[in-house]
């Protein structure tokens, strides 16, 4: 395991573990499970998986917004928004791997050795005409 799987084995575990003891995985009054919902792919369950994504795009345009305004955080004054809004979705995402079970770490480093070496992320295919500006 290398560094980049190991980070995302530790994100993971400690966003998904501070959701889970503040009780966002579990319905309150009944007990139920929503994760065992989500990993078996009941329709409550596919449903929560939508929420959950709505709510990583809800931050990433929270921190655009922040971005284009210039923006410190409400909550934390000292910081840029943009920072907060992209940290909240980090721990969302995070969140919802350890809910879901899914390797981001590893994921994050099989990604990033493949990126590494394709031909359109190479210097000189992004400055060719067509070639990709960001």
């Amino acid at each position: 395991m290398n560094n980049v799987e190991t980070a995302g084995d530790l994100l993971t575990n400690a966003c998904h573990g501070a959701s889970r003891a503040a009780g966002w995985w579990h319905d309150l009054k009944s007990g139920v499970n929503y994760a065992d919902e989500c990993r078996n792919g009941t329709r409550f369950g596919k449903a929560l998986v939508a929420e959950k994504l709505v709510l990583i795009h809800s931050e990433v345009s929270e921190a655009m917004e922040g971005h284009r305004k210039g923006l410190m955080d409400d909550k934390l004054p000292h910081r840029p928004a943009i920072e907060v809004e992209l940290a909240d979705a980090v721990i969302r995402i995070a969140d919802l791997c350890g809910a879901l079970q899914l390797d981001l770490g590893g994921a994050i480093a099989e990604k990033m050795q493949f990126n590494a070496s394709r031909p359109d992320h190479k210097p000189e295919n992004r400055a060719a005409s067509g070639g990709k500006a960001y």
